[in-house]
């Protein structure tokens, strides 16, 4: 695992919030990170959780990709009005779960509609004893609405009209929409797709440690307007 804590070194020393974040309690992050690797190598073969064929790949590429915007989210979730935060379509608990992990004091729901996906996330959460993160199995447009102060999706789908409007309806007043993308050229043609007219999107770099490949990080605020 000497990937993962040179990773989490790495972005410790790009974001004094993630340090604070990660403060007193490293090895804890460390070893829980460590476990729930474990667990999607032990069943990605069976339930094709991750598209990763080697243990540095699965740890860059979606364990330190999850975490890379962690030190934005801890600062956003202390603006909104409840520090609560949906992982829509979280599949094999990315990003949810390297969050939960980072930041226990944060409700964190993974919310996945496919049912070997749930059961993975289910036992994996009873695993970790994470108890600040909780399973919603279901599909998110049936989700109930108006609980959260973040929601984030990483792999869930492309910022159209109809996805935003699934999001919104999850926030709580004042709630932020968020997302993991890649290139910036690509995250503003979606912008630029939208059929009505949207506040500005914030578009924020969000390099990975050992990844060279283009990452950013939308936030999207006062979305009720």
């Amino acid at each position: 695992m000497d990937r993962l804590e040179a990773g989490l070194s790495a972005l410790e020393l790009s974001d004094r919030n993630i340090g604070e974040a990660l403060k007193g309690r490293r090895e804890t992050v460390l070893a829980q990170l460590a476990a729930y690797i474990h667990e999607i190598e032990f069943f990605n073969g069976a339930y094709s959780l991750v598209g990763a064929h080697t243990r540095e790949e699965l740890v860059v590429r979606h364990i330190l990709d999850s975490l890379a915007p962690l030190g934005i989210i801890r600062h956003l979730i202390e603006e909104t009005p409840v520090p609560a935060l949906a992982d829509l379509g979280s599949g094999a608990g990315l990003p949810g779960i390297p969050l939960a992990i980072a930041l226990p004091d944060v409700q964190i729901i993974l919310i996945e509609r496919m049912g070997k996906r749930a059961g993975f996330l289910r036992n994996t959460l009873a695993l970790l004893g994470l108890k600040n993160a909780k399973l919603e199995e279901g599909e998110t447009e049936k989700a109930a609405p108006g609980r959260f102060g973040l929601v984030t999706s990483r792999a869930y789908s492309p910022l159209t009209d109809s996805a935003l409007k699934t999001m919104l309806r999850l926030l709580t007043s004042g709630g932020i929409i968020t997302a993991y993308k890649g290139k910036k050229e690509k995250i503003e043609e979606e912008e630029n797709a939208l059929e009505k007219q949207r506040p500005r999107w914030e578009i924020f770099p969000c390099p990975v440690p050992f990844l060279d490949e283009e990452r950013h990080f939308v936030v999207i605020r006062d979305t009720r307007i």
